[in-house]
């Protein structure tokens, strides 16, 4: 069978902020998301989120592609057989998690962890409860927190991270704990080797400090706005030319830059055109 232009790609994107607006509706993206599946290109999430919350993202979306979550802390994927598999690529949220107590009491100030918001303080900071919170809750390689408020104690925090062979990354709303050297870029690298695919050319799209890695391991790289524009963490990166503008927030600019940057697939599909 001969090649189409756009069969050696795939997008691998964040979902937060991204894909998602942050009352976690993409429906913004849908149909473009059906034209990726029809054209046979993988849709991989690449988020903070937890497996749980992809899987039930992955069941919405009709998806079967593999999947990176926590930042990077693991990968996963579908057998042949259907039968999910998963590779962790750093340390357990058990050895993560008394790690940020001892970072709380250096800093000498509150590192709130993820699990240990209730319900009300979850559902202010996150639009999360219930079941929803509980997935999210469910980490097995990273340990979210509420972070420090100024960029002097971020900084700070990151050193002392750093100090332990730890890492931090920031997203919109949490910070992340992690093992040092995990990243979404990283896990993309050996998603790419463990699919045999390590030619295979990467549409990455992010909005958040924490996707840059990511950002960086693609072939094309979109930073997708907020509702005010991009993070000011990636305002750099845009203006140097190193990464692509969305052209809207959220799904809609998601949407709007896969048809636009890969190959052949807007005058293909007309119909979304």
């Amino acid at each position: 069978m001969t090649e189409t232009p756009h069969s050696n790609w795939w997008v691998v994107t964040d979902l937060d902020g991204t894909l998602m607006d942050h009352h976690y509706d993409w429906s913004a993206a849908m149909d473009v998301i059906r034209c990726l599946q029809r054209h046979g290109i993988p849709v991989i999430p690449c988020t903070s989120k937890t497996a749980e919350e992809v899987l039930r993202f992955r069941e919405l979306a009709d998806l079967h592609d593999p999947f990176i979550v926590e930042n990077g802390g693991a990968i996963y994927g579908e057998s042949a057989t259907g039968e999910l598999w998963h590779h962790d690529l750093g340390p357990s949220w058990r050895q993560l998690r008394p790690q940020l107590g001892d970072l709380e009491r250096e800093l000498g100030e509150p590192l709130q962890a993820l699990d240990d918001l209730s319900e009300s303080e979850a559902d202010r900071l996150l639009g999360l409860s219930g079941e929803a919170l509980r997935q999210a809750q469910c980490r097995q390689c990273s340990v979210p927190f509420v972070p420090p408020k100024t960029p002097e104690s971020r900084h700070r925090l990151q050193v002392l991270a750093e100090m332990r062979h730890l890492g931090v990354v920031q997203g919109n709303r949490l910070g992340h704990l992690l093992g040092a050297g995990v990243s979404k870029g990283q896990a993309l690298k050996t998603l790419k080797q463990r699919q045999g695919v390590p030619d295979v050319k990467v549409l990455a799209l992010g909005d958040s400090p924490n996707d840059q890695p990511l950002l960086d391991a693609g072939d094309c790289a979109v930073v997708v706005p907020g509702p005010t524009g991009p993070h000011p963490e990636l305002k750099n990166g845009v203006a140097e030319g190193r990464y692509q503008l969305a052209p809207a927030p959220h799904g809609e600019g998601w949407s709007a830059a896969v048809l636009r940057y890969i190959p052949g697939l807007q005058d293909n599909d007309t119909v979304l055109a």
